[in-house]
């Protein structure tokens, strides 16, 4: 049992770094043998704070779980306040009188405008805040081109962080964490299950449960997963969609429930081991980096989420898209059997496979001629991983208006794509069910089978599967004219 002891605590902020290993705050914070409040604040008040999708908010209550049984093992507790953070913070430490709070760094400007706020006025009340690492496994500001300016482009920013950022060794999780009793006068504490995180009328999180465990030990055990199996594959699979050759490891990442660090640094020892998987070792750190490198790009341009990075698209001439067919394409009823899995993969498990994603994001963007924020939203709302650059940067790299992005020209033909990824056609079993007859030769255009085929199969076109709602060969000229429009030059691909 943990003794109490009398000074005055110290405040650990829990963010995005919902873990207790590898946490630099939680270090520092133990460093003064001081009593520990350990809060999570949920702020969907402040404004310019994005609100989290509902996918998010389940895998955040599991999270939030497993955080408090894994400090009170140690003799901690976790507090929950829900407001405005900046109004919170001062009055709980104004009310502990705190010798000090930690926290751990965030990137996107909303959060850093409120912690930089925080630091004046707890400063002014005598009161130190501390920022730490550990979202990343750079500074976003360290990393800068030979001109001083930051990348636009991925390959020279992987480059240099391999050749300019030493990776610390990831820290242990303490043994022990003193709990301070709640100050009077603090603001009143909530309990999790008040935050209505929840959903409950319908409850549509049962895929969610059978594919998911949220928390630490999830995350560990996800690491460890991938790396005795299916990383021997990924650099010649991680785009089979129909295979388990990724690590699955997005969602714990985005809450902080392993840190970017403990991926690195196991995934190198995991090469250090096994010599013959470090093709596949460092094409998997390749594609970590690429999350570094969304952050990097966020930092920079902080409205990445609502505005083109690349400004000429600001002149795109998107189409207004009937809403049905906008909720055909989130169900998963468009007719093209890979993006259909692929939806209804986000749908039932809040995740869809990184290839599948680029698909499902070009038949949106290129074949509808919908504006990639709609997309970006839906995703925001539906992934468990959901990421505020993450999403983002790959909605416009897909677009074509981000950093590094494909050209807008470059447009996925999903026929093509789900031949190529998916070729016995598994992938689209699992997830349109409706499809489980067609045989491989014709499951990824069953408008195109012979109807005895499709007879046989038990699919009825238009009735137990949808047609699809637009023509490939139509829609890519249509695209490719819009973007000849918008550059002003005739455009072949």
């Amino acid at each position: 049992m943990v003794g109490r002891v009398s000074k005055s605590p110290v405040i650990l902020w829990f963010r995005d770094d919902l873990r207790l290993s590898d946490h630099e705050a939680l270090t520092a914070a133990l460093k003064d043998d001081a009593p520990i409040l350990a809060i999570y604040v949920l702020d969907e008040a402040t404004p310019g704070v994005r609100p989290l999708g509902g996918a998010s908010r389940w895998w955040l209550h599991h999270a939030l779980v497993s955080l408090s049984k894994d400090l009170k093992a140690r003799g901690g507790r976790l507090d929950i306040l829900r407001g405005p953070q900046e109004s919170l913070i001062t009055q709980l430490a104004t009310a502990a009188n705190a010798s000090a709070i930690h926290w751990s760094r965030r990137i996107s400007q909303p959060e850093r405008d409120i912690d930089a706020a925080l630091k004046s006025k707890l400063k002014e009340a005598g009161i130190q805040a501390v920022s730490h690492d550990g979202l990343l496994l750079h500074r976003p500001w360290d990393l800068t081109t030979k001109t001083g300016g930051p990348f636009r482009v991925y390959t020279p920013f992987w480059r240099a962080l391999q050749g300019q950022v030493a990776i610390p060794q990831p820290l242990p999780a303490p043994k022990a964490i003193p709990a301070a009793d709640w100050p009077k006068g603090a603001p009143a504490r909530i309990d999790l299950d008040d935050l209505g995180l929840l959903p409950t009328k319908p409850d549509w999180a049962g895929g969610l449960r059978d594919e998911w465990q949220p928390g630490e030990a999830g995350a560990k055990a996800r690491l460890e997963a991938f790396l005795e199996g299916p990383v021997r594959t990924y650099a010649d699979e991680r785009d089979r969609p129909d295979k388990p050759s990724t690590s699955k490891l997005s969602p714990h990442l985005r809450f902080g429930e392993i840190s970017p660090r403990q991926v690195w640094h196991a995934a190198k020892h995991a090469a250090a081991r096994r010599p013959e998987q470090d093709k596949s070792l460092g094409k998997f750190l390749s594609e970590v980096a690429w999350r570094e490198f969304a952050y990097h790009l966020l930092f920079h341009n902080p409205e990445l989420a609502r505005k083109n990075y690349n400004p000429r698209f600001d002149a795109f001439p998107w189409k207004h898209p009937r809403p049905q067919d906008v909720v055909a394409w989130q169900r998963g009823q468009t007719g093209y059997p890979i993006v259909d899995a692929g939806l209804r993969e986000l749908w039932t498990t809040g995740f869809m496979h990184n290839r599948v994603r680029m698909i499902v994001a070009s038949f949106l963007i290129k074949h509808m001629m919908v504006d990639w924020r709609t997309g970006e939203d839906w995703f925001w709302d539906t992934l468990c991983d959901a990421d505020p650059a993450n999403n983002a940067a790959s909605w416009q790299w897909v677009a074509g208006s981000g950093a590094d992005a494909a050209p807008y020209f470059r447009i996925f033909n999903p026929i093509l794509q789900g031949e190529k990824f998916d070729p016995n056609g598994d992938y689209v079993r699992r997830f349109v069910p409706e499809l489980a007859r067609m045989p491989k030769s014709d499951i990824h255009a069953p408008w195109q089978a012979p109807p005895q085929m499709l007879i046989a199969a038990g699919v009825k076109l238009g009735d137990t599967y949808p047609e699809p709602i637009v023509d490939h060969p139509k829609a890519r000229e249509r695209a490719l004219a819009a973007f000849a429009e918008l550059n002003g030059t005739a455009v072949s691909a």
